[in-house]
Protein backbone atom coordinates (compact mmCIF):
# COMPACT_ATOMS: atom_id res chain seq x y z
CA UNK A 1 0.00 0.00 0.00
CA UNK A 2 1.23 3.52 -0.53
CA UNK A 3 2.37 5.48 2.11
CA UNK A 4 1.27 9.30 2.77
CA UNK A 5 4.54 10.84 0.95
CA UNK A 6 4.30 8.31 -2.29
CA UNK A 7 0.24 9.32 -2.58
CA UNK A 8 1.20 12.45 -2.70
CA UNK A 9 4.41 13.04 -4.20
CA UNK A 10 2.25 12.30 -7.77
CA UNK A 11 0.02 15.29 -7.50
CA UNK A 12 -2.19 15.74 -4.52
CA UNK A 13 -5.64 14.95 -6.03
CA UNK A 14 -6.51 13.37 -3.18
CA UNK A 15 -6.99 14.80 0.08
CA UNK A 16 -4.10 14.16 2.44
CA UNK A 17 -4.72 10.49 3.42
CA UNK A 18 -3.41 11.67 7.49
CA UNK A 19 -4.44 15.30 7.43
CA UNK A 20 -1.42 17.61 9.32
CA UNK A 21 -2.52 18.76 12.66
CA UNK A 22 0.50 21.53 12.96
CA UNK A 23 3.18 22.34 15.10
CA UNK A 24 1.34 22.10 17.98
CA UNK A 25 -1.80 24.36 18.74
CA UNK A 26 -1.36 26.02 22.22
CA UNK A 27 2.52 26.15 21.92
CA UNK A 28 2.22 27.76 17.79
CA UNK A 29 -0.24 30.67 19.85
CA UNK A 30 2.00 31.24 22.29
CA UNK A 31 5.06 31.95 20.50
CA UNK A 32 6.11 32.72 17.19
CA UNK A 33 6.50 29.09 15.69
CA UNK A 34 3.48 28.71 13.07
CA UNK A 35 0.64 26.59 12.75
CA UNK A 36 2.25 25.08 9.67
CA UNK A 37 4.56 25.95 6.94
CA UNK A 38 4.54 24.73 3.19
CA UNK A 39 6.39 25.89 0.41
CA UNK A 40 5.79 27.07 -2.79
CA UNK A 41 7.25 27.04 -6.36
CA UNK A 42 5.33 29.11 -9.59
CA UNK A 43 6.12 28.89 -13.57
CA UNK A 44 9.26 26.55 -13.77
CA UNK A 45 7.96 26.72 -17.15
CA UNK A 46 11.30 24.63 -17.85
CA UNK A 47 11.93 23.31 -21.74
CA UNK A 48 15.29 22.69 -23.14
CA UNK A 49 15.89 25.16 -25.69
CA UNK A 50 17.64 28.80 -25.54
CA UNK A 51 16.41 31.73 -23.34
CA UNK A 52 13.97 34.04 -24.84
CA UNK A 53 14.20 37.74 -23.70
CA UNK A 54 13.81 37.19 -19.72
CA UNK A 55 12.83 33.90 -19.28
CA UNK A 56 15.74 30.74 -19.02
CA UNK A 57 13.81 27.80 -19.96
CA UNK A 58 16.33 25.02 -19.33
CA UNK A 59 17.80 26.89 -15.94
CA UNK A 60 14.59 25.88 -14.34
CA UNK A 61 16.57 22.35 -13.76
CA UNK A 62 18.88 23.67 -11.28
CA UNK A 63 16.67 26.37 -9.57
CA UNK A 64 13.84 23.84 -8.82
CA UNK A 65 16.78 21.45 -7.22
CA UNK A 66 17.93 24.59 -5.52
CA UNK A 67 14.39 24.66 -3.81
CA UNK A 68 13.99 21.01 -3.30
CA UNK A 69 17.18 21.06 -1.57
CA UNK A 70 16.18 24.05 0.37
CA UNK A 71 12.78 22.46 1.65
CA UNK A 72 14.18 19.35 2.25
CA UNK A 73 15.83 20.94 5.42
CA UNK A 74 12.86 22.62 6.61
CA UNK A 75 9.67 21.11 8.47
CA UNK A 76 6.58 22.11 5.67
CA UNK A 77 3.30 20.05 5.39
CA UNK A 78 3.57 19.96 2.00
CA UNK A 79 5.05 22.07 -1.39
CA UNK A 80 2.80 23.04 -3.98
CA UNK A 81 3.89 24.20 -7.57
CA UNK A 82 1.30 26.80 -9.13
CA UNK A 83 1.56 25.87 -12.58
CA UNK A 84 3.36 26.15 -15.42
CA UNK A 85 5.85 22.94 -14.87
CA UNK A 86 7.00 23.29 -18.23
CA UNK A 87 6.86 25.64 -21.04
CA UNK A 88 5.85 23.21 -24.13
CA UNK A 89 6.66 20.08 -25.96
CA UNK A 90 5.54 16.94 -24.12
CA UNK A 91 9.13 15.68 -23.83
CA UNK A 92 10.02 18.25 -21.74
CA UNK A 93 7.90 16.27 -18.49
CA UNK A 94 10.45 13.56 -18.54
CA UNK A 95 12.84 15.96 -17.57
CA UNK A 96 11.45 18.01 -14.95
CA UNK A 97 8.75 16.06 -13.25
CA UNK A 98 11.96 13.45 -12.18
CA UNK A 99 13.67 16.26 -9.92
CA UNK A 100 10.26 15.97 -7.69
CA UNK A 101 10.85 12.57 -6.49
CA UNK A 102 14.01 13.84 -4.51
CA UNK A 103 11.26 15.88 -2.68
CA UNK A 104 10.77 14.67 0.99
CA UNK A 105 7.87 16.53 1.59
CA UNK A 106 3.74 15.44 0.12
CA UNK A 107 3.68 17.49 -3.18
CA UNK A 108 0.77 18.89 -4.99
CA UNK A 109 0.43 20.13 -8.47
CA UNK A 110 -1.76 21.90 -10.06
CA UNK A 111 -1.75 22.95 -14.03
CA UNK A 112 -1.10 26.41 -16.01
CA UNK A 113 -1.83 27.35 -19.33
CA UNK A 114 1.82 25.94 -20.62
CA UNK A 115 1.57 22.76 -19.26
CA UNK A 116 -0.99 22.24 -22.07
CA UNK A 117 1.51 23.58 -24.97
CA UNK A 118 1.84 19.79 -26.01
CA UNK A 119 1.01 18.15 -29.22
CA UNK A 120 -3.31 17.66 -29.51
CA UNK A 121 -3.14 13.61 -29.35
CA UNK A 122 -1.32 14.45 -25.46
CA UNK A 123 -3.99 16.44 -24.10
CA UNK A 124 -5.80 13.80 -22.66
CA UNK A 125 -2.44 12.66 -20.98
CA UNK A 126 -1.51 15.95 -18.99
CA UNK A 127 -3.44 15.55 -15.48
CA UNK A 128 -2.11 11.74 -15.64
CA UNK A 129 1.36 12.39 -16.42
CA UNK A 130 1.57 15.07 -13.33
CA UNK A 131 -0.60 12.26 -11.09
CA UNK A 132 -3.80 14.66 -11.13
CA UNK A 133 -7.64 12.03 -10.76
CA UNK A 134 -8.73 15.47 -11.10
CA UNK A 135 -7.79 19.33 -12.06
CA UNK A 136 -9.94 20.76 -9.21
CA UNK A 137 -9.69 19.44 -5.69
CA UNK A 138 -9.27 19.81 -2.03
CA UNK A 139 -7.18 18.74 1.35
CA UNK A 140 -7.25 18.99 4.40
CA UNK A 141 -5.09 20.02 7.47
CA UNK A 142 -4.18 21.57 10.49
CA UNK A 143 -7.62 23.15 10.91
CA UNK A 144 -7.72 24.26 7.42
CA UNK A 145 -9.19 23.74 3.82
CA UNK A 146 -7.04 24.22 0.63
CA UNK A 147 -8.77 24.06 -2.18
CA UNK A 148 -7.19 23.93 -5.59
CA UNK A 149 -9.38 25.40 -8.68
CA UNK A 150 -8.27 24.80 -12.41
CA UNK A 151 -8.33 27.65 -14.46
CA UNK A 152 -7.98 26.10 -17.60
CA UNK A 153 -11.09 24.11 -17.36
CA UNK A 154 -12.86 26.92 -20.06
CA UNK A 155 -9.86 27.65 -22.57
CA UNK A 156 -8.62 26.99 -25.61
CA UNK A 157 -5.42 25.66 -25.18
CA UNK A 158 -6.95 22.66 -22.78
CA UNK A 159 -9.46 21.36 -24.91
CA UNK A 160 -9.37 19.91 -27.92
CA UNK A 161 -11.19 22.12 -30.55
CA UNK A 162 -15.11 21.11 -31.75
CA UNK A 163 -15.33 20.40 -28.01
CA UNK A 164 -17.61 21.82 -25.82
CA UNK A 165 -14.98 23.84 -23.63
CA UNK A 166 -13.46 24.94 -26.48
CA UNK A 167 -16.26 26.26 -28.17
CA UNK A 168 -17.22 27.92 -24.52
CA UNK A 169 -14.06 29.89 -24.43
CA UNK A 170 -14.15 31.20 -28.01
CA UNK A 171 -17.78 32.55 -27.07
CA UNK A 172 -15.96 33.80 -23.79
CA UNK A 173 -13.44 35.59 -25.48
CA UNK A 174 -15.38 37.22 -27.55
CA UNK A 175 -17.85 38.35 -25.03
CA UNK A 176 -15.10 39.41 -22.95
CA UNK A 177 -13.78 41.77 -25.55
CA UNK A 178 -16.93 43.18 -26.75
CA UNK A 179 -17.14 44.32 -23.08
CA UNK A 180 -13.85 46.16 -23.00
CA UNK A 181 -12.66 43.28 -20.51
CA UNK A 182 -8.31 43.80 -20.50
CA UNK A 183 -7.67 40.42 -19.56
CA UNK A 184 -9.43 38.76 -22.88
CA UNK A 185 -6.52 36.99 -23.87
CA UNK A 186 -6.03 33.74 -25.18
CA UNK A 187 -3.30 32.37 -22.30
CA UNK A 188 -6.11 33.29 -19.64
CA UNK A 189 -8.80 30.39 -18.82
CA UNK A 190 -12.16 30.44 -16.86
CA UNK A 191 -14.04 28.30 -14.70
CA UNK A 192 -17.26 26.53 -15.59
CA UNK A 193 -20.62 27.02 -13.33
CA UNK A 194 -20.23 23.63 -11.77
CA UNK A 195 -16.74 24.22 -10.93
CA UNK A 196 -18.03 27.56 -9.56
CA UNK A 197 -21.10 25.84 -7.63
CA UNK A 198 -18.49 23.22 -6.40
CA UNK A 199 -16.03 26.13 -5.19
CA UNK A 200 -19.17 27.45 -3.14
CA UNK A 201 -20.13 23.85 -1.79
CA UNK A 202 -16.68 23.88 -0.30
CA UNK A 203 -16.48 27.13 1.42
CA UNK A 204 -19.83 26.09 3.17
CA UNK A 205 -17.94 22.80 4.04
CA UNK A 206 -14.96 24.82 5.91
CA UNK A 207 -17.16 26.74 7.54
CA UNK A 208 -19.24 24.54 9.07
CA UNK A 209 -16.39 22.58 10.31
CA UNK A 210 -14.42 25.50 11.45
CA UNK A 211 -12.14 25.60 8.91
CA UNK A 212 -10.08 28.74 7.78
CA UNK A 213 -9.41 28.30 3.83
CA UNK A 214 -6.61 29.25 1.40
CA UNK A 215 -7.14 28.78 -2.36
CA UNK A 216 -4.82 27.84 -4.71
CA UNK A 217 -5.03 28.75 -8.63
CA UNK A 218 -2.88 29.64 -11.62
CA UNK A 219 -4.31 32.27 -12.89
CA UNK A 220 -4.89 36.02 -10.67
CA UNK A 221 -8.25 36.98 -9.50
CA UNK A 222 -7.10 40.40 -7.78
CA UNK A 223 -6.04 43.09 -8.08
CA UNK A 224 -7.65 43.89 -12.33
CA UNK A 225 -4.60 42.93 -14.21
CA UNK A 226 -4.64 41.42 -17.77
CA UNK A 227 -3.31 38.28 -16.99
CA UNK A 228 -6.30 37.65 -14.87
CA UNK A 229 -8.91 34.38 -14.64
CA UNK A 230 -11.93 35.18 -16.64
CA UNK A 231 -14.23 34.67 -13.68
CA UNK A 232 -11.96 37.17 -11.50
CA UNK A 233 -14.32 39.51 -10.11
CA UNK A 234 -17.23 36.25 -9.63
CA UNK A 235 -14.52 34.73 -7.32
CA UNK A 236 -13.80 37.32 -5.40
CA UNK A 237 -16.65 37.99 -4.53
CA UNK A 238 -17.69 34.55 -3.93
CA UNK A 239 -14.38 34.15 -1.32
CA UNK A 240 -14.58 37.53 0.03
CA UNK A 241 -18.22 36.64 1.41
CA UNK A 242 -16.58 34.47 3.64
CA UNK A 243 -15.05 35.23 6.85
CA UNK A 244 -12.82 32.55 7.08
CA UNK A 245 -11.53 33.03 3.50
CA UNK A 246 -7.79 33.89 4.03
CA UNK A 247 -5.62 34.01 1.33
CA UNK A 248 -5.83 33.16 -2.62
CA UNK A 249 -2.37 32.39 -3.70
CA UNK A 250 -1.33 31.66 -8.00
CA UNK A 251 1.40 32.35 -10.28
CA UNK A 252 1.00 32.94 -14.14
CA UNK A 253 1.75 37.01 -13.82
CA UNK A 254 5.98 36.17 -13.68
CA UNK A 255 6.33 39.82 -12.44
CA UNK A 256 4.35 38.83 -9.44
CA UNK A 257 1.60 41.10 -7.94
CA UNK A 258 -0.06 41.68 -4.50
CA UNK A 259 -3.40 42.59 -3.14
CA UNK A 260 -6.12 42.75 0.10
CA UNK A 261 -9.46 43.29 0.27
CA UNK A 262 -9.58 44.09 4.01
CA UNK A 263 -7.22 41.57 5.54
CA UNK A 264 -7.86 38.72 2.44
CA UNK A 265 -4.86 38.24 0.84
CA UNK A 266 -4.03 37.45 -2.52
CA UNK A 267 -0.39 36.62 -3.00
CA UNK A 268 1.08 36.35 -7.26
CA UNK A 269 4.08 34.99 -6.65
CA UNK A 270 7.08 35.45 -9.19
CA UNK A 271 7.93 33.12 -12.26
CA UNK A 272 10.93 30.88 -11.05
CA UNK A 273 11.79 30.70 -14.93
CA UNK A 274 12.38 34.50 -14.99
CA UNK A 275 16.60 35.57 -14.75
CA UNK A 276 19.59 33.64 -16.05
CA UNK A 277 21.11 33.30 -12.48
CA UNK A 278 18.80 34.03 -9.61
CA UNK A 279 15.57 31.80 -8.34
CA UNK A 280 11.87 32.43 -6.90
CA UNK A 281 10.17 30.53 -4.16
CA UNK A 282 9.02 31.05 -1.09
CA UNK A 283 8.18 28.98 2.45
CA UNK A 284 4.92 30.41 3.83
CA UNK A 285 4.39 29.79 7.13
CA UNK A 286 1.18 30.51 8.52
CA UNK A 287 0.57 31.63 12.25
CA UNK A 288 -2.91 32.50 14.19
CA UNK A 289 -2.82 36.08 13.00
CA UNK A 290 -0.90 36.33 10.16
CA UNK A 291 0.89 34.92 7.12
CA UNK A 292 4.05 35.15 7.13
CA UNK A 293 6.31 34.41 3.66
CA UNK A 294 9.85 33.66 3.93
CA UNK A 295 11.27 34.66 0.14
CA UNK A 296 13.98 32.87 -1.79
CA UNK A 297 15.56 34.52 -4.75
CA UNK A 298 13.75 37.19 -6.86
CA UNK A 299 10.79 36.62 -4.82
CA UNK A 300 9.48 39.34 -2.12
CA UNK A 301 8.94 38.95 1.80
CA UNK A 302 5.67 39.91 2.91
CA UNK A 303 3.85 40.04 6.12
CA UNK A 304 0.18 39.40 6.27
CA UNK A 305 -2.42 40.40 9.22
CA UNK A 306 -5.21 38.20 9.52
Amino acid sequence: MLNRRQLLRAGGALALATPFSGFGSTLARATEVPLFRFGVVADPQYAPIAPVRTRYYSNSLWKLSEAIATFNVEKLEFVVTLGDIIDRDWGSYAHVLPLYEQLEHPNFFLLGNHDFEVASEYLGGVLRTVGLQRAYYDFVGGGHRFIVIDGNEVSLFANAEGSENHAAAQKRIADMTAAGLGHAHPWNGGISDEQFAWVEETMNKAKAAGERVIVMGHYPIYPVNYHNLWDDARLVDLLTSYDNFLLYINGHNHAGNYGSIGRRHFVNFKGMVETPDTTAYSIVEVHEDRVEIRAFGVEEPRSLLL
